[in-house]
């Protein structure tokens, strides 16, 4: 794929055709002084407000409304986040899916998996495996398989949320993006093509994008860590890496100490519940892997919300 691939046209028709069954997540601004940080602008895009607790709502809607769906429906692998963003555009369109995931999933997304009715089957341990699994059984029942980050529609579903945040937040300076399998910072990357900074934040125990740009092509990496069913896919897409290639400004590495961190500060200072791959991104913030000069104005992305680690029962 080369660069003009998922442009910001493509990403313009993506937007007009799954506007109307997604959410405008907004923006809040956060007083550096609150978290530690000397910044001129902190904003956090809250897209963990999206529908299905996830920015994965916006590809999968488009893959779905965009591509043709035969009878035995739609089939996807996910670390959980785009399996249940699949199965509830799948319940809203009322075709079949079938989502596999791995052991390592949390119950919050199996849960949620299963509350929009689609079939929920546990395979491997890791989301490499489910994958796998997935492609067999599509091929097998004539399913339309849906790519959690290496299929077209995907990437341009995904680069909608730069066009939102850039209505949102035009003066920004830096976004810094949590990294998977590289769907949404490649899409993200593919509308802004170079008018901001964008910083990449991987796991330490999971860096496919680093280990991608340091070998030229997407390689496999370890796939461990906190954020493992959301951050932690083996390797980066295909069609991503080139747009992180010419458009990601940087690739971070933070511990998993630093991730858990976030989450407690956006849960003491904001009240947000966030899983620990949408905390990803803040991390890099607070731990200072990333640095911003004090005029900077930087945007955080916080793109998941899918967890149960809040005990409201205290």
């Amino acid at each position: 794929m080369s660069i003009s691939s998922v442009d910001q046209e493509s990403i313009r028709e993506a937007d007009r055709l799954i506007r109307s069954h997604i959410r405008r997540t907004p923006i809040i601004e956060v007083d550096g002084a609150d978290v530690g940080l000397t910044v001129s602008k902190l904003i956090l895009k809250l897209e963990l407000f999206q529908h299905s607790g996830s920015f994965k709502a916006r590809g999968a809607f488009v893959n779905v409304l965009r591509r043709e769906i035969p009878s035995a429906g739609v089939v996807a692998a996910s670390g959980g986040n785009h399996g249940a963003a699949v199965a509830f555009a799948a319940q809203k369109q009322k075709v079949p899916a079938t989502i596999f995931v791995p052991s390592v999933s949390s119950a919050a997304k199996t849960e949620r998996i299963r509350s929009y009715g689609a079939k929920l089957v546990i395979a491997g341990e890791r989301y490499a495996d489910s994958l796998a699994a997935s492609e067999l059984w599509a091929k097998e029942a004539g399913a339309l398989s849906i790519h959690a980050y290496d299929q077209p529609e995907t990437l341009m579903g995904q680069g909608t949320l730069g066009l939102e945040l850039e209505q949102q937040f035009p003066d920004m300076d830096t976004l810094l993006v949590a990294v998977g399998g590289g769907g949404l910072i490649g899409g993200i990357a593919a509308w802004y093509r170079g008018r901001v900074q964008i910083i990449g934040v991987e796991p330490r125990a999971a860096p496919t994008l680093t280990a991608a740009l340091a070998a030229g092509r997407p390689i496999d990496a370890p796939a461990g860590g906190v954020a493992a069913d959301s951050l932690a896919p083996k390797r980066v897409g295909e069609l991503m890496f080139p747009l992180a290639q010419t458009f990601v400004k940087q690739v971070v590495l933070v511990e998993d100490s630093d991730i858990q961190r976030a989450q407690v500060v956006l849960w003491e200072t904001l009240r947000i519940a966030s899983e620990p791959g949408g905390a990803a991104a803040l991390a890099a913030l607070l731990s200072k892997r990333y640095e911003p000069s004090p005029d900077e104005r930087v945007g955080v992305l916080v793109c998941g919300g899918n967890t149960s680690a809040v005990n409201f029962g205290s």
